[in-house]
């Protein structure tokens, strides 16, 4: 039952409705005076998101995992163990400067202070930055950051250190969640143009892992990645 409502829920918000309706009105008025293709494709274009803005509902939010907030909120979590210390883990990734090492879609990190810090990705149609501060730090334990107010794309993550069952190393849990511009259609957008945040996350993730094992990121020709150099920079 409750995963029933969830698939009933509304996922847009007020605007994105409202400029929902306006736009399929439009088309089914053109494909109204058309002749019969024009009629059917644009009929039921118009149609179709006339129906998504009186439900408020796009079945694509649901089907690319993008929260029912109105908002195009998109949540991930991911995890990984790692053969290696929970100390030495949590410093390579408070080395924020070091994390392009093996988050592909972050082109540079500056560190501006203890806290604050500012943040270049590579977007679907061109870089996207913003400015970051550090939430919480909990050496080898926690470390949280979130996006500061007035960013293209409001974001946040936290990653937990938590020692792996057998003495196997450090289960590392990762949690990220940022809201791209134009909510929920904004978030589609995102999520078709690009890779997966999931998959992405879990590649990272592996990278990770393979750079702080191995000491270098094994390539699809099995070569090692010349970032791997960085893997001992992380700050002490």
């Amino acid at each position: 039952m409750a995963e029933d409502r969830r698939e009933t829920a509304p996922n847009m918000g007020v605007t994105e409705r409202a400029v929902l309706g306006v736009l399929g009105a439009g088309l089914m008025l053109l494909g109204a005076r058309g002749g019969r293709a024009r009629k059917v494709s644009l009929a039921g274009t118009g149609g179709a998101m006339t129906v998504m803005a009186l439900t408020g509902r796009n079945p694509l939010a649901r089907a690319l995992k993008i929260r029912p907030d109105g908002q195009g909120e998109i949540r991930v979590r991911e995890a990984v163990t790692i053969g290696k210390p929970a100390d030495e883990v949590y410093r390579m990734w408070r080395n924020l400067e070091g994390l392009p090492t093996f988050m592909e879609h972050l082109e540079r990190v500056e560190v501006q202070d203890e806290q604050r810090s500012h943040w270049v990705a590579k977007g679907p149609v061109g870089p996207v930055s913003w400015d970051a501060e550090i939430t919480a730090d909990e050496p080898g334990q926690r470390l949280a950051w979130r996006s500061l107010p007035g960013s293209t794309i409001e974001n946040q993550g936290e990653v937990q250190f938590r020692p792996a069952p057998g003495n196997r190393g450090t289960e590392v849990l990762a949690h990220f969640q940022y809201r791209a511009p134009g909510g929920t259609m904004g978030a589609i957008l995102a999520r078709m143009l690009s890779e997966e945040p999931s998959q992405q996350a879990r590649d990272d993730l592996m990278r990770l892992k393979w750079l702080m094992e191995l000491g270098f990121i094994p390539t699809a020709k099995g070569q090692s990645s010349g970032r791997a150099q960085h893997a001992g920079e992380a700050r002490v």
